[in-house]
């Protein structure tokens, strides 16, 4: 599998769990615009069988090489991004995973119960980016736990392996080419704009804005029943030229720290 076979299969996954994602792409589709992804984003803990490193190993295996790392030291979250060797459009890829050690011991308890049922064979397979839950049905009462301490903890839990978010490249619109009509559009279009920090994460002087929509509310099947819990959200990022005419590649610790926050528990 290539690396843009990844990227399609991940995307089919993410709009048909999301469809207030795939509103969003339709929205830009339908005033004409081709929607290039700026990156993707994934979740994982820092058990050595699933963290960044282990995560990464399909990207690598694909083309990518490591660009980046960050600390995100209220969060408690070490990351790293890729990016293509030779694919110049392929979207960055952000990887995140939460320190455990940094945690109480209950929550690394149902964690690491929670890691120890997933198969061998995922843990040894390209397709652990695709998984879901691969721990099995997940409980309510558990999720409730974990968001005390960290709401990040608690979507990984419910939902797995999976794209966190896509991310809409401002750069390459044509009808919109500033955040603030970006969002203005999508608030236009009934979705919420994720406003911890700001609505607009980032400035041009720092060569990166940012902004999201906070994660759709969806019907999600717990051992105790079906809860209404936030999913997955869209990202939406322009980026500005360096001092010699490079576009900047990177990404903001600071910034990304609230655009964490998109999928944290709301109720409409």
């Amino acid at each position: 599998m290539n690396h843009e076979e990844i990227f399609d299969q991940l995307w089919t996954d993410y709009t048909s769990q999301n469809p207030s994602a795939r509103k969003v792409y339709d929205l830009f589709t339908e005033r004409g615009e081709t929607v290039i992804n700026d990156h993707i984003a994934f979740r994982t803990f820092n058990d050595p069988r699933i963290n960044v490193d282990a995560l990464s190993q399909v990207f690598l295996k694909t083309g990518y090489e490591e660009s980046g790392h960050y600390n995100f030291e209220q969060k408690k979250l070490n990351a790293k991004h890729f990016e293509h060797k030779t694919d110049k459009n392929a979207p960055r890829v952000f990887i995140s995973e939460l320190r455990l050690e940094e945690f109480s011991e209950e929550l690394q308890d149902i964690v690491k119960d929670s890691i120890d049922q997933i198969p061998d064979s995922y843990l040894l397979s390209d397709d652990l980016i695709f998984s879901g839950t691969v721990w099995g049905a997940t409980s309510y009462n558990l999720y409730q736990k974990l968001r005390i301490e960290s709401e990040y903890a608690a979507w990984l839990y419910a939902y797995g392996f999976r794209a966190n978010h896509f991310t809409v490249s401002i750069n390459h619109l044509k009808s919109l080419p500033e955040i603030k009509q970006v969002n203005r559009f999508l608030k236009d279009n009934g979705f919420l704009i994720n406003d911890s920090g700001g609505e607009i994460k980032g400035t041009p002087e720092e060569l990166l804005e940012q902004s999201s929509i906070k994660a759709g509310i969806i019907s999600y099947k717990f051992r105790e029943g079906e809860y209404n819990i936030p999913g997955c959200y869209y990202e939406f990022a322009r980026r500005y030229p360096d001092n010699e005419g490079n576009l900047y590649s990177g990404f903001i610790a600071k910034s990304a720290d609230k655009i964490f926050e998109s999928t944290n528990f709301y109720k409409k």
